[in-house]
């Protein structure tokens, strides 16, 4: 359980991109306006970032759904990391798992896409 799934575009201009995606038809649910803005339309999530991230990335909330409100169940980004890596899958960044709080961590796909597991919300049950 992976959580709400978006994708983060590292843009040089935010406010030329925003205009661009919103010509689309996607709209502003949040951010800050002045470094990132999350955008969606009817079926897709964007988070558009300037200077925040190097590469294009693959981003999944767990603990949120697509509106960004929490679920009564999910899996802990601190548990689905440990089963990442007991299957064997390398972490650019790592969750402290004492925590239990809002935590995250990365890993790289085969091909070099980014990915960030990036929970907002406390553990399960806390």
């Amino acid at each position: 359980m992976l959580g709400n799934f978006s994708v983060s575009l590292t843009v040089k201009d935010l406010a030329a991109s925003r205009a661009f995606y919103e010509k689309l038809g996607f709209k502003v649910i949040g951010g800050n306006g002045k470094n990132w803005s999350i955008l969606q339309n009817e079926t897709a999530t964007i988070g558009i970032f300037q200077g925040m991230f190097e590469k294009n990335t693959l981003t999944f909330n767990p603990g949120w759904d697509r509106n960004c409100r929490v679920l009564p169940e999910f899996t802990d980004v601190r548990d689905i990391q440990r089963t990442l890596k007991s299957r064997g899958i390398a972490l650019t960044a790592a969750a402290d798992e004492s925590t239990s709080g809002p935590a995250s961590f990365m890993l790289v796909d085969p091909d070099g896409n980014p990915i960030l597991i990036d929970q907002h919300v406390p553990r399960p049950g806390k």
